[in-house]
């Protein structure tokens, strides 16, 4: 247990320290939650527009058998939003009913109100609270921190798939793609 606080405290330091050289005029003065909000807008940004890239016919996709279909994923994304903004914000989660064969634009709605949600759920987050407990995923007891470095992972590790399961299928993801002019 002792390792994992050091391993949390390890990552709250380095998530400041880079929040702190993100801004000019100085220290910020929640740098973990100000953090994780300007993740919100660059995944929200690149998540959505990847899922808006897979064709609906490809929504049924899946690298390997055993492996979950985009569309799986793309709800998946969804409901991690929705679940973790409110752990972490203490406000109810929206109902939603999703299937992994509802249809792509549902899905990618769902995904859009996911992340707008979140904005909104964590526009009162600040550091203050960081160390209250939550339980997630069953019993499993974490911090208020903890559940914004999951949130925080989760962006990334979703991310990455959708970026995987968008190139075996021929498609360059939002950030793979050449720059506007």
């Amino acid at each position: 247990m002792k390792r994992c606080g050091f391993v949390v405290l390890a990552v709250l330091a380095a998530a400041a320290t880079c929040a702190a050289q993100e801004t000019a005029g100085g220290p910020v003065a929640n740098p973990v939650s100000t953090t994780v909000k300007g993740q919100l807008t660059r995944y929200q940004k690149n998540m959505v527009e990847a899922a808006d890239l897979m064709p609906a016919e490809k929504f049924s996709f899946k690298p390997t058998p055993e492996m979950n279909t985009f569309a799986h994923l793309t709800m998946h994304i969804a409901m991690s939003n929705n679940f973790l903004c409110s752990k972490i914000s203490g406000q109810e989660a929206p109902k939603v009913e999703l299937k992994d064969t509802d249809s792509k634009e549902k899905l990618v709605a769902a995904l859009k109100t996911s992340f707008e949600y979140c904005s909104t759920a964590l526009a009162g987050v600040d550091d203050s609270k960081l160390g209250d407990s939550l339980t997630l995923f069953g019993n499993r007891q974490t911090s208020r921190a903890g559940a914004l470095i999951t949130l925080s992972d989760d962006w990334y590790d979703h991310y990455g798939a959708q970026a995987v399961y968008l190139r075996l299928n021929g498609i360059l993801p939002p950030t793979a793609q050449p720059a506007k002019k």
